[in-house]
């Protein structure tokens, strides 16, 4: 089994954080000019282009090293099918080739990101847990 340069914890955070990004939507009335109490706090669910999540999940993936932001988008393809565990080295290559400055930005691009990572969590034989709630070290 190859060894992974990020930790599982570190990409259970980033599977968390990418699930609270997957339920916003598309602003339907950005100057509705009502406020949280009157509208059930419904806001928090749209996508309104300031978004703290975002903003974590771009923080956090730019704060890795190199090699830990080469698997984590080898392990996104890992889970999204491009290779199986046997063509790791080859995922992790291409992951390489590819690095432009923009991890995060690709990655947040990727709409089944928090699936995928966890699948490509699962191929290793790692888990991640579900009950996290604030960042890892």
């Amino acid at each position: 089994m190859p060894d992974l340069a990020i930790s599982s914890e570190k990409v259970g955070f980033l599977i968390e954080k990418a699930r609270e990004f997957d339920v916003k939507e598309a602003s339907t009335d950005p100057d509705s000019g009502s406020n949280g109490s009157d509208d059930g706090m419904t806001d928090v669910l749209t996508d309104n282009g300031n978004d703290p999540v975002v903003r974590e999940i771009t923080g956090f993936i730019n704060a890795l090293t190199e090699d830990e932001q080469i698997d984590l988008v080898a392990l996104m393809r890992l889970g999204r099918g491009d290779g199986g565990i046997g063509e790791w080295k080859d995922l992790r290559r291409e992951a390489a080739d590819g690095r432009n400055g923009r991890t995060a930005s690709y990655l947040l691009g990727e709409p089944l990101l928090s699936d995928f990572l966890a699948e490509g969590l699962d191929q290793f034989g790692l888990t991640w847990d579900e009950e996290r709630t604030t960042p890892v070290n």
